[in-house]
């Protein structure tokens, strides 16, 4: 069985930092694409970053310049640098990780509030 499991998530003021990371255990089988969704209270999931096991990177505008996306395919574990945090940047991070397969695994998120 696949299990994500997150880390990282807590409280910070604006303009500080979080590093989230996430790590695969069980099974799973030629990850493709690492990468990581937010969703806020009263809205959509939204992609905020992910990167291919090919090393191509993908970020939602929001994140450009301020957000790192960064992954270990040889361990299954992907990170997210978050830097010059704003209150929009609240919510609950979820990690996914897609095989080659097109099979889509995620963790169960981990709270970011950015709040003075």
């Amino acid at each position: 069985q696949v299990q994500l499991v997150e880390s990282g998530g807590g409280k910070v003021q604006p303009g500080g930092s979080l590093r989230l990371s996430c790590a695969a255990s069980g099974n799973i089988f030629k990850v493709a694409v690492m990468g990581w969704y937010r969703q806020a209270p009263g809205k959509q999931r939204e992609l905020v970053a992910d990167i291919s096991s090919g090393g191509s990177s993908y970020y939602a505008d929001s994140a450009k310049g301020r957000f790192t996306v960064s992954g270990d395919y040889t361990k299954n574990t992907v990170y997210l640098q978050m830097n010059s945090l704003k209150p929009e940047d609240t919510a609950v991070y979820y990690c996914k990780m897609r095989t080659t397969m097109w099979n889509d695994y995620w963790g169960q998120g981990t709270q970011v509030t950015v709040s003075s």
